[in-house]
């Protein structure tokens, strides 16, 4: 699947329908077999009652009421033969609506849980590259809206369809049985009446595509307004912007009058031509009720059979209008769950190791912690090569900085360490065994990761440091804290370890989640450490604490640093300055200083405003 989100969101809804898309769609019904057949039959069992119920009317007609006006001696029998008719006729439709609907609601609600469940495990085991060129938006729009959009049309869409077609066949047998003239005349109506609401449901599906296209673009437009509200403000931007938004809402109110003024001539058309209809019926079966060949109850009942046929040719051709509709989020669905992964574990890794969600971890060796990078050569699937043969030696324990400007290949290889990215030529090993030869989860696992980007979810600080291993303690959870030099602060709170973090978490400060970030790390005691610009976005006060964190964090363990405030590096055991995906220069702290070179031109330029701090800041850098 590729350039998803180079994709219309309407485009889909241009195109035929493909069989073989729903195929793989209809696939999910097969757990659902037995529902689906019962919603079925109760559908069908409800179009019947449907077609006979008019019968009890014909029979009143002729029967019941001639005997009430006649006074005969059996109209008693007549009567309750009547009511106990309709009471059997209420008795099983009302029990077909209740079951059909407990059916069909569990077929829906089951079908949505499965493509969302078979949709969220395929995206676990998607690597990074598909979330590279696959917008948020749209992975979310198939997890919601394009499911919650199938599991519809499946469920009752489905069975909107049984209906209409039982109960057109059951009502074209049952005029026939009848009378085939008045029948002929009444079936005639179908063809026109198909090609009427053929006509209409598609001006009407290009309108309501035309309102979603334009409602899209006004989310969008709320969500800016919102989000970057403080840029508006600070740019004096309110005028233009109400502007585009009054633009957009103009174009809204134009296409859906236009829509619903489709939809308003629809139903006084199909009114009209099946009065025409009935008009039809009235005159050919008032003939024969007057030449005595037909009953007035038999043509009371033609002329509501006329109307009945409106309601299933209505159904079947918006069904069919929503399975247009739907083909968007068919293959949208289906592209995702079919995208495929271009970092696999081979069999003979799963063989071993388990699968990513069924791993046998008691078969992960122990390891050490030795990194070597060999000849290494990697490119984006967008953009010029950053890599191109990479050597680098690391041993087990070891501080490893990474320096250098925007772009230069510092993040890209802690990247192809943890296996986000196979490369494209050479190979990484760990403890001199090539790391395609670990399961992908037993190799991230390793790793422990403080990122500039810090992550917390919508939940207490207890539960966000326990994320780094589920199992830990309360105890450990706050032994962790402390290390990390965030258990002083995190008591001082009203609730504590229970302070629930808001959505943004920005109840606390960028350093305060950059320490329970590290207090995560310190709980999942990995072997190796990946610290990604961890400091950089905290003041000097709060980065000299994230600083004796991370120190006590790195004991012991092999760590690669990226740092753009070089300050944060001075002890790292070996320094690699790196430029376009070179290394150009590599040593100390103190080494690349005295070579006066690439490195000591950028601390030189990042250290010139060392002597107006405070001395207390001065001294700490």
């Amino acid at each position: 699947m590729a350039n998803e989100e180079l994709f219309d969101e309407e485009s889909f809804t241009s195109q035929k329908i493909d069989f073989k898309a729903w195929k793989k769609i209809l696939s999910f019904l097969a757990p659902l077999k037995k529902w689906v057949i019962l919603s079925i039959a109760a559908m069908a069992v409800l179009a019947s009652t449907d077609v006979l119920f008019p019968l009890l009317t014909t029979y009143a007609i002729d029967e019941v009421i001639p005997a009430l006006l006649a006074g005969t001696a059996d109209v008693r029998t007549e009567v309750l033969r009547f009511i106990g008719f309709y009471l059997i006729f209420m008795v099983v439709q009302g029990s077909m609506v209740y079951l059909f609907i407990v059916w069909a609601a569990k077929v829906q609600t089951e079908l949505a849980y499965t493509i969302r469940k078979k949709a969220f495990r395929h995206l676990q085991e998607l690597p990074f590259s598909y979330y590279d060129k696959t917008r948020t938006g749209w992975i979310m729009a198939r997890m919601t809206s394009d499911s919650r959009n199938l599991s519809d049309i499946l469920s009752w869409g489905v069975i909107d369809l049984t209906w209409g077609v039982f109960m057109m066949i059951i009502l074209i047998v049952v005029m026939f049985v009848i009378n085939v003239k008045l029948a002929l005349i009444t079936v005639s109506v179908l063809p026109i009446l198909a090609i009427i609401s053929g006509l209409f449901r598609k001006y009407m599906l290009k309108a309501h595509r035309a309102t979603r296209k334009i409602n899209s673009k006004i989310t969008g437009a709320y969500n800016e307004g919102i989000t970057g509200a403080l840029t508006t403000k600070t740019l004096v931007l309110e005028a233009p912007n109400f502007r585009d938004f009054n633009a957009l809402t103009t174009d809204m109110r134009t296409q859906s009058i236009r829509a619903a003024v489709i939809q308003g001539l629809y139903f006084p058309t199909v009114i009209f031509l099946i009065a025409i209809f009935t008009s039809i019926v009235y005159y050919a079966g008032g003939s024969m009720v007057l030449a005595g060949g037909l009953t007035i109850g038999t043509l009371v009942l033609f002329t509501g059979y006329v109307w009945q046929f409106f309601e299933p040719v209505n159904n079947i051709a918006d069904i069919y209008a929503r399975i247009q509709q739907a083909q968007a989020s068919v293959e949208r669905v289906v592209s995702l769950m079919e995208a495929k992964a271009d970092i696999t574990d081979t069999p003979e890794v799963e063989a071993k190791y388990g699968t990513l969600f069924d791993y046998k971890r008691e078969n992960f060796e122990t390891l050490k912690g030795d990194v070597e990078f060999r000849h290494v050569t990697f490119k984006y699937a967008v953009g010029e090569k950053i890599l191109s043969d990479f050597s680098l030696k690391v041993k087990a324990g070891e501080s490893i900085a990474l320096v250098g400007h925007t772009g230069a290949g510092k993040t890209t290889i802690v990247k192809l360490l943890m296996r986000f990215y196979d490369v494209n030529e050479g190979t990484i090993l760990i403890d001199g065994t090539d790391i395609r030869s670990f399961k992908r989860n037993d190799l991230r696992s390793l790793f422990g990761m403080v990122l500039q980007d810090t992550w917390l979810c919508n939940d207490t600080i207890r539960e966000n440091i326990r994320y780094g291993r589920l199992d830990a303690t309360d105890a450990e959870v706050e032994d962790a804290a402390a290390i990390a030099q965030i258990d002083h602060y995190v008591r001082t709170l009203p609730e504590g370890y229970d302070t629930i973090l808001n959505e943004e978490s920005s109840n606390i400060s960028s350093g305060q989640k950059q320490l329970l970030t590290i207090a995560r790390a310190v709980l999942a005691n990995p072997k190796m450490l990946i610290l990604d610009e961890a400091t950089s976005s905290v003041d000097t006060r709060m980065e000299i604490q994230i600083q004796k964190a991370m120190d006590h964090l790195m004991q012991n363990r092999t760590s690669f640093i990226i740092a753009h405030r070089l300050s944060t590096i001075k002890n790292a055991d070996k320094i690699l300055v790196m430029n376009h995906g070179d290394i150009v220069e590599i040593g100390t702290h103190q080494e690349l200083l005295d070579k006066n070179g690439f490195y000591a031109s950028l601390y030189d330029s990042q250290f010139d405003h060392v002597s107006a701090m405070p001395a207390a800041a001065a001294e700490a850098l």
